[in-house]
């Protein structure tokens, strides 16, 4: 019987852990998106700005060629610079 009760309180006490683990995540993922949602929009030039930082270091990278940047960069100026 006393074996029964030790297995117990160990497996609620896992489950209870995770339970924990779960919701703290749940918690911070919350507080992230709100950060996001309440955060206040850059300006196109701004935006642009991280673009191109984003897409050099992705090149620096070897993520994509420079020739691929090039390209995105050129249609991400038309949607956000042209209002599209």
């Amino acid at each position: 019987m006393h074996r029964k009760a030790v297995r117990y309180v160990t497996r609620t006490t896992s489950a209870a852990a995770g339970a924990v683990a779960t919701a703290a995540t749940s918690v911070a993922a919350a507080a992230l998106a709100a950060s996001i949602i309440l955060s206040p929009v850059a300006d196109a030039s701004a935006r642009m700005d991280g673009v191109s930082e984003d897409l050099l270091r992705a090149v620096q990278l070897n993520q994509i060629t420079e020739e691929q940047a090039v390209k995105f960069e050129a249609r991400l100026a038309g949607r956000i610079l042209g209002g599209a």
